[in-house]
Formats: C-alpha cells, sequence, structure tokens
C-alpha cells in the first residue's frame, strides 16, 4: 500500500508543479514521475539546507515536494 501512497503522493505534486509552470509534455504519467521524483529531490535538499524534508502527508511535505518538482522541472527543461 505504501507505494500506492507515494504514487497518489507524486501525481499531486506533480501536478501542483505542472499548474505552477505548465508543460505541455508529459501527461499524467509525466506528472507522476516529476512528482516521485521531485518529492526525492525536495526532500534530499530541504533535509541537507533546511532540516526538513518529506515525512508524510503533510503540510511542510507537499510544500518540500512541489519545490523539488518545480526544480527537476526548471533542471529538465534546461536540458
Amino acid at each position: 500500500m505504501t507505494i500506492i501512497y507515494w504514487v497518489i503522493f507524486g501525481l499531486i505534486a506533480g501536478s501542483i508543479a505542472n499548474f505552477i509552470a505548465p508543460s505541455s509534455q508529459g501527461g499524467i504519467l509525466g506528472s507522476i514521475i516529476l512528482g516521485i521524483i521531485g518529492a526525492v529531490v525536495g526532500g534530499y535538499l530541504g533535509q541537507i539546507f533546511f532540516g526538513v524534508g518529506v515525512t508524510g502527508f503533510n503540510l511542510i511535505s507537499f510544500v518540500v515536494a512541489v519545490a523539488g518538482s518545480l526544480l527537476v522541472l526548471l533542471i529538465s527543461r534546461l536540458l
């Protein structure tokens, strides 16, 4: 069940990132992948620099995951 939760969490975070910075590529699968990678990147960088990470379904985790998703989105567009 935990993997299903992370897929849903990734979809939500990726969708919010796509809403903030729209992209015509990827679709729903791209949003899920972007959200999951963004949650990992955001959690890692947030833990290193600010002492907060992705700890579950709470507001701080969503903010960190969306910020990570935006960062991943920005880097992917630059490449």
